[in-house]
Parts: structure tokens; sequence; C-alpha cells
């Protein structure tokens, strides 16, 4: 990539190689220049070199093809090897007559291209690690000024620093240069600089301090620029268009639907801009073009974007490549939710052929999918957008993102405000309402679902209306408002039965059986809990029948039923291990640890507590397994 630091590389490693003794006939320094307006032809770089090698004036050969054979000769003719450093070349026509013709002599060349077709040695150059850009600029600084103490002093804001810069080498370069311009300033004030512009080249090449050691000019946006133009039309465009797709890491497939183009054509432009480093590939599984993941870096990402919004016609072709995307993210995120939903007997959602297919596609999409969501600020693209994030709430919270769940669901209802689709927005209450509740904050999620339920109501969409009236139920228990729960579970319960939705009136009956648990009336809860699992039992849904099963274990265990206890925790794990669902394999081992110690079993209770600690951790939930660890270290004191 332009200005990763090929060409100081190639310098210190020249520098090196000299010290060592490696080169005694010399180095040879060209630069071609390629990415200039006017690059250097091999036919003018001979001309150099032959200087450099003594040949001038009346002793140069008259033809160029004479001079190349004169060249050549020279250098078959020396005895000490020589170093030949080709600096920046963009086209193998300006380097390859200069290769010397015998495997004596050695030969450097940086570019910002890859020369597949040749047989030569590639070492590719990647960003510097955080550690190792920090570590450049505070050397950068106190090299100049032993005394400046900014770097110890504001290590957060160094390390943001070198994350604004992209952990470009040439972006961190001018960035300590600013610094050091601004000594009387801290590090914190250039960041929020970059931060409120929006695009870090701005910044950096309004405050650039001129050149390098080697006197060359110490600019971003041009190096970027130059790239750019040399790129064919096809290449361009995709460019553009990657630079404005959602996440860090986008699929082959997903950049297609960007650009409107066919897998292997989007694929082979992929594949010839990262020939040019502007775009890297991530791979993420084996065998498949869409195991491949494309990755942009944020200063060209910064570019591309300044690029497309400078020029209405690129605007436009923008916009509507953010519309294809989202299509494409919405109809795969619809199946993936309703392969996540699917009950036996119901027809089978395309693509996915089981919940594993479909969780890994929602894993690998996750970045992009949410921020595509937050597009719906825009009215153009609010009602995509709710139509987007309306396919993720099981997901997200199947997968206790809840953080990234509160985020889906307020851009949700902000969009479908802007939609004017109140039903949506309802929906999008009533999610917010579960994150809330799954974030422990309770109060705000009872405001959130009674939000959603007046919604439904005003609506008159009744099976939603009884489904909030469940929700409510939840987080008013959560809240220690058991009897409000108990009421609002109820009315649930019955709106439910009254529709006919057996698949909800099971649910609610579960949370009804929980609510009454909590407020002692534990014969009622057992039953309660006995009624939902007979009903999940009859339409199907094992993940909910297990949550049923996990439930009446654990109202059994507190009527002190400590055996039969078990028998449903037993049953309640078998179906949770099915659906890989850690986290609550976790929570039913260690319930099932409570009954044991309720029933004299220390020992089995002090390996069910191991068992959770281990599901637990890798159902990433350190805080959890922590706490289980401990309980299973008293049982063996």
């Amino acid at each position: 990539m332009g200005g990763i630091g090929k060409t100081a590389l190639a310098v210190e490693a020249a520098h090196r190689a000299q010290g060592k003794g490696w080169f005694p006939g010399g180095t040879l320094f060209v630069d071609l220049r390629g990415y200039d307006d006017d690059p250097v032809t091999a036919d003018q770089a001979v001309l150099a070199l032959l200087d450099a090698l003594g040949v001038r004036d009346q002793d140069l050969p008259p033809t160029t093809e004479r001079q190349y054979d004169a060249y050549r000769a020279l250098l078959a003719g020396r005895r000490d090897r020589m170093l030949l450093i080709l600096d920046n070349a963009s086209d193998p026509a300006q380097y390859v007559p200069l290769l010397p013709g015998t495997d004596h002599h050695r030969v450097l060349i940086t570019s910002r291209d890859r020369p597949d077709a040749l047989a030569v040695r590639l070492i590719d150059l990647e960003t510097l690690a955080p550690d190792d850009s920090v570590a450049l600029v505070t050397r950068a600084l106190q090299s100049t000024d032993e005394r400046d103490e900014r770097p110890a002093q504001e290590p957060d804001a160094l390390r943001e620093l070198v994350e604004l810069c992209g952990h470009l080498p040439l972006a961190l370069q001018i960035a300590a240069g600013m610094l050091r311009r601004r000594r009387h300033r801290d590090i914190a004030s250039l960041v929020a600089d970059i931060r409120d512009a929006g695009d870090p080249a701005d910044v950096l090449d309004r405050g650039s301090p001129g050149t390098d050691l080697y006197g060359r000019s110490l600019v971003l946006r041009p190096v970027l620029e130059t790239s750019y133009r040399r790129l064919p039309a096809g290449q361009a465009r995709l460019l553009r268009l990657f630079c404005l797709a959602p996440g860090a890491e986008t699929g082959t497939e997903a950049i297609a639907a960007l650009a409107d183009l066919k897998m292997q054509s989007a694929l082979s432009l992929l594949e010839d801009l990262a020939s040019r480093y502007l775009v890297t590939p991530v791979r993420s599984g084996v065998g498949t073009a869409s195991a491949v993941r494309w990755h942009i870096h944020d200063l060209v990402r910064a570019f591309g974007t300044g690029v497309v919004a400078e020029d209405t016609r690129l605007r436009e072709e923008g916009e509507a490549a953010r519309e294809r995307v989202l299509t494409f993210y919405r109809r795969w995120a619809r199946a993936a939710d309703a392969r996540l939903r699917w009950l036996p007997g119901r027809v089978e959602p395309e693509r996915f052929a089981d919940r594993g297919q479909a969780l890994a596609w929602l894993d690998g999409e996750r970045a992009g999918l949410i921020a595509a969501v937050g597009w719906g600020r825009d009215e153009r693209f609010a009602g995509a957008a709710v139509g987007l994030a309306m396919c993720l709430g099981a997901y997200l919270s199947w997968r206790r993102y809840f953080d990234d769940l509160i985020t889906v669901a307020r851009t949700a209802q902000v969009a479908a405000q802007l939609a004017g689709d109140r039903l949506s927005e309802a929906i999008a209450w009533d999610y917010i309402g579960l994150a809330l509740r799954k974030a422990d904050r309770a109060e705000d999620a009872i405001d959130a679902v009674t939000r959603a339920r007046d919604l439904f109501k005003a609506v008159r969409d009744r099976d939603s209306e009884a489904n909030a009236w469940n929700n409510l139920g939840i987080v008013l228990r959560v809240a220690d408002r058991v009897e409000e729960a108990i009421d609002a579970l109820t009315r649930a319960r019955d709106l439910h039965q009254a529709a006919g939705n057996g698949h909800r009136e099971a649910t609610a009956w579960n949370n009804l059986g929980s609510a009454l648990r909590t407020a002692g009336r534990l014969e009622e809860a057992i039953d309660a809990h006995t009624h939902a699992r007979d009903l999940h039992q009859a339409v199907g849904d094992g993940h909910s029948e297990a949550m049923a099963w996990g439930n009446l274990g654990n109202a059994l265990r507190e009527a002190g039923r400590a055996e039969e206890a078990l028998e449903a925790y037993g049953e309640c794990l078998q179906i949770f291990r099915t659906f890989e669902d850690w986290y609550s394999v976790a929570q039913t081992l260690q319930n099932q640890a409570l009954a044991h110690e309720v029933a004299g079993h220390p020992v089995e209770a002090r390996t069910a507590y191991l068992q959770s600690v281990a599901a637990y951790t890798r159902a990433d939930a350190p805080v959890e397994a922590a706490f289980v660890r401990s309980r299973a270290a008293q049982l063996s004191e």
C-alpha cells in the first residue's frame, strides 16, 4: 500500500547489508517514480545507471539497444557483488529490462502492485502492529525532545491517534511531525481535530511538516489519489462502492450485491484490487469465494467516500449501491431468522439447511448487518433498515449481544418513525425492552415495553399486543413487581388462548410460572410450567420446551422435590445441548448442582458446577464462570 514504508525499509535494509559487507561492489538506487504523472521509463533509468557506473559523455553508446548491452556487460564483468534498488515501480516494463542477467548481483524492487506474472520473491508489507505504531510516534517525539512526556502522560490518546492513522507509517510520521510542531498542545487535541473532521487525511495533510529524511513530500492524499487514478474503470468503480460498504470486513457476496455484479466478476475485480494493495483478503473458510471476506484500510475508505461525496453522479451511484446491499442483507437475514425460529410443519426457509448454517452466516456478517441498520437514520433507507432490524432481534438475543441489540432496536425505532411505520415502531420498542431487560435495566425496559403495547393496541395488532403483555410481565417480575407481573402474564395467556395461538400461549404459561414461583406459589408454578412444556411439545418447539423443563426443575427444587427436579434438568440439558445453546446449558448445570446440594449429593453437585464452568466459558461468560467456579471450590473445602 502507498505510505506503508517500502522505500524506508529498502534503504534501511541496504545500509545494514552494506554494513555487513554483503555487497562490496556497492549499491545503485533508482527512483522510477512509477505513480507520478510522468514515470521514469527503463530506457531513462538505464542512462542513470550507466552514469553511476562511470559511463557517460563520449563513452555512452549511441543507441538504446547498445546502452543495455553495455550496462549488462559492466554488471557481468564485476566480480564484487552489487545491490540494485529499483524503487517505486508501477509496471514491470519499468524494471524487467534493468535486471542484471546474472544471479551474481541482487535486485530489490518496491511497488504498490503485486507482479504475480513474474517469478520473483514477493514480500508483502502490512500496516504496523498497534504497539509498534505507538513506539514509532513515541520515538519520533523523544528523538526531537527527550523531555516530551506526552506519550507517557496520554497513553490512551496516543493509542487512539495511531488507530485513526490506520497504523500506516506515512500517516504516523505526519502525525508525529504535527505533534512536534504543536509541542505545547496535548495529543488529545490532535485526536479531537481528526475525529471532528471525519477524514484523517484532511487534517494530516493540512498540518504536514513538509518532507521526510529522503526529501520526499509527507502528504497522504496524493498517495491515495495516484493509486486510484491508475485503476481501470471497473476496478475504480468497485473500490469506490466498497468504501461505502458497512462493517470493517465484507463478504464477497455482499460486495457483489453492492456493485450489482455477478460473484465471479466481483471476485476477479477484488483480486485485482488486492494485487494493488488497496483491499486485503481475509480467509474465513476453505474452498469457496463466499468464504473470503475483504478488508479495506480506514484511510482508503475515507478517501473513497470523499471521492463519492464530491460528485453528484457518484453520490447517486453510491445511494443505489447501498439500497442493493440493504436488499441483499434483508433477504438473507430474513431467511436466517426464519431458520432460527423454524418449527416442524412450517415452510422450510431458503438457503440455510439448519440453525448452524444460519448462525454462521449471521456471525460472519454481524458487523455489516448492524452498520447497515444504522443507515435507517437516512429517510431514503428507513423502510429497508427497519425490515433488516426486525430480522436480527432473535439472533442478537440468542448470542447475547445485548449492546448491539439495543443499538439496532433504537435505530429501528427512529427509522420506523421516519418511514411512518407505526407497527414496526412498536416492534422496535418491544426489542428495546427485551434488550434493556437483558442488560439489567428493568425500569427502562418497562417503559419501552409499555410503549410497544400501546402502539400495538393503536394499530389493532391483537396478537402482538398480547405478546407485549407477556414481555411486560417478564420485566415487571425482574423489577420485583410480582403481583403486577402475574396480572400482565395472565392477561397475555388469556389473549393468546382466545386467539388460538398455542405457541405464544405456551410462552405466556412458562413466564407466568416463573412469576408464580417468585411469589412463592410453587404448586401453581409447577402446574403452569407443566402446561407450558406440554404445549411446546405439541407445537414442536424444542428450545422453548427445554426452557419449560428448566423452569419446572427450578419450581420442583424450591418445593423440596429434588429428585423430580433432577429429572427435569436432565431433559432440559439434553435438548439445550442439541441446540448448542451453551449459556443455557451452563445455567441448567448450575441449577442441577443446586438440586444435588438439596438432595445431599456433594460430589455430584461439584461435578455439575465444574461442567457449568466449562459451558459458561464456551458461551464467553467469564463473570458467571468465575462465580460458579467459586461455588465448586467451596464444596471441595
